[in-house]
């Protein structure tokens, strides 16, 4: 793995927007589009973001190459047998000769996992099925440094039914028809945010280097760009803050400093009630981007100390440098 681990803890809010599509269907209710029942307030699952980012990992495998100690293949994917990864993971961690840190072939069959894997590293991973070495061990059970939470809309959603017709029929015995009907779900617009986490702690465990957090970025700026679907034509990301904890020491006092990065400088839900999304006056229902006003309260005079603000939406502003390819 690579000594290039992340050190700092990073909180960071996604905003994104839905104009006619389904941001996310609910196989319970007919792919209906998620939403609270109580408040009609619109939801994307943790686990729908997390599919994109990895989909655009795997997508462009050669667009990180600067980080050679680790792989960035994508574990959990349509056509994988965890089973079958586990096993090679197992077997490389029995080896006597092994290259792979660990004080035990279960840690270092983790460990393979985690360098292999980018979504194994990033998001963690069950990986204790079948017979093997990490059937019922504490390294089967991989807790990823990043964590993200649903996604919810600030306003109440209203999904419409769109009936649509087909000019060719399915199946053979419909031939004397001249067309099928079917339907689909489209939210007519909506904007979302939803909230993630980068622990250092848990970075150490999986090899979770600075350059994945870059990439991980670089996926969340992008995964709409490259999943565009009859349903969901028209997503946007609108802003992506990301609240880097770097200490208050002196650098004369760096062990200290180096602790208060890693354990954080202030709560994340206050950080995130500083950026502030309302409709504009005299809006009573949004219909697009421009009948919002988002608004940074956070600037250099009232941020809290160890704190740094990162506009990743806009690279300009972004000491991390440019993000986007």
């Amino acid at each position: 793995m690579s000594d290039n681990i992340l050190e700092n803890r990073h909180d960071f809010l996604l905003i994104f927007e839905v104009t006619n599509g389904n941001p996310n269907g609910d196989p319970d209710a007919g792919n209906l589009p998620r939403l609270d029942p109580n408040t009609n307030r619109g939801f994307v699952s943790d686990v729908c973001l997390k599919r994109k980012i990895r989909n655009y990992v795997e997508k462009f495998p050669a667009a990180r190459k600067s980080d050679v100690a680790n792989g960035f293949d994508i574990l959990i994917k349509s056509g994988t047998v965890i089973e079958n990864e586990q096993t090679e993971a197992e077997d490389e961690g029995k080896k006597q000769n092994s290259d792979l840190k660990g004080a035990s072939p279960e840690e270092r069959a983790k460990n393979w996992l985690c360098r292999e894997f980018y979504d194994v590293r990033t998001f963690g991973a069950v990986v204790s099925t079948g017979k093997g070495i990490l059937n019922g061990s504490p390294f089967g059970q991989v807790q990823g440094p990043v964590q993200l939470t649903f996604a919810q809309s600030f306003d109440p959603i209203t999904p419409l039914e769109i009936t649509i017709t087909r000019c060719c029929v399915t199946k053979n015995e419909d031939e004397k028809k001249e067309r099928t009907m079917g339907n689909k779900y489209i939210v007519p617009y909506a904007l979302y945010a939803a909230k993630g986490y980068g622990s250092p702690a848990f970075a150490e465990r999986t090899g979770f280097t600075k350059d994945d957090l870059r990439l991980l970025f670089e996926a969340i700026l992008n995964m709409f760009e490259h999943d565009r679907a009859a349903g969901r034509g028209e997503m946007i990301v609108r802003g992506l803050y990301d609240f880097e904890h770097c200490g208050t020491q002196h650098p004369n006092n760096a062990e200290q400093n180096k602790r208060e990065a890693r354990v954080g400088c202030f709560h994340s839900h206050k950080l995130f009630e500083g950026i502030k999304v309302s409709l504009k006056e005299g809006k009573t229902f949004p219909q697009s981007y421009e009948d919002y006003k988002v608004e940074c309260a956070w600037n250099e005079k009232n941020l809290p100390p160890g704190i740094k603000l990162n506009f990743l939406h806009e690279p300009a502003k972004s000491p991390l440098g440019p993000i986007q390819g």
